[in-house]
């Protein structure tokens, strides 16, 4: 059977990934609630609004179902607000605004600047085995956040202007920017390929 992989459902650009997945050949399931969960070889959480997605996995159920999943080694890529609700710190966020803990960076909400603060960038990814030989990566930011920080145990795989966009620690990978909204999806063979999830292409 193929491996399946869940992608966070709550809002935000989650069809985005699940076209980008479904290029590589792999199943993809909408998580919406718990019950969503199990068999699970790997989680996408996307883009989107951040708090508003704190407070759906909340309500819905599916926060205090996740991180202990998490914790014991689900893999896990977040872009944007994914990244966000991954990062160990928020230095920004609100006060009931919460969060997996998933990786040790600190980030900034919005760190790039607001919604007519959108841009598009080239990235070195020269140092990422099986894709930087092919070129560098378009990457489009929209109320991107920003990495302040990032802890030893952290890998950071690409950076604009000397400032981490691109990290993994152990399973969790996340991005600052939308990968999903291009029609390059070797970072998500990059995300299954470092998680041993097996591809059909």
């Amino acid at each position: 059977m193929r491996p399946v992989v869940g992608v966070l459902a709550l809002q935000g650009a989650f069809a985005a990934h699940e076209r980008a997945l479904g290029q590589l050949g792999v199943a993809t399931r909408q998580v919406r609630t718990p019950a969503h969960l199990p068999g699970l070889a790997g989680l996408v959480m996307p883009g989107g609004e951040s708090t508003t997605m704190s407070r759906l996995l909340n309500t819905s159920g599916l926060f205090d179902e996740l991180k202990p999943r998490i914790a014991d080694g689900l893999p896990v890529f977040g872009t944007c607000a994914g990244m966000i609700l991954l990062a160990a710190e928020v230095l920004d966020g609100r006060a009931d605004q919460i969060g997996f803990g998933a990786i040790d960076i600190a980030v900034r909400r919005n760190g790039y600047g607001r919604q007519i603060d959108s841009f598009e960038t080239d990235l070195d990814v020269s140092g990422i085995p099986g894709i930087g030989e092919t070129g560098p990566f378009h990457a489009v930011f929209i109320r991107a956040p920003m990495v302040v920080s990032a802890g030893p145990g952290v890998e950071v795989l690409a950076r604009h202007d000397d400032v981490a966009v691109l990290a993994r620690q152990g399973g969790v990978m996340v991005a600052s920017f939308h990968p999903e909204l291009t029609d390059d999806v070797r970072l998500h063979r990059v995300f299954l390929q470092l998680n041993s999830i097996k591809t059909e292409n």
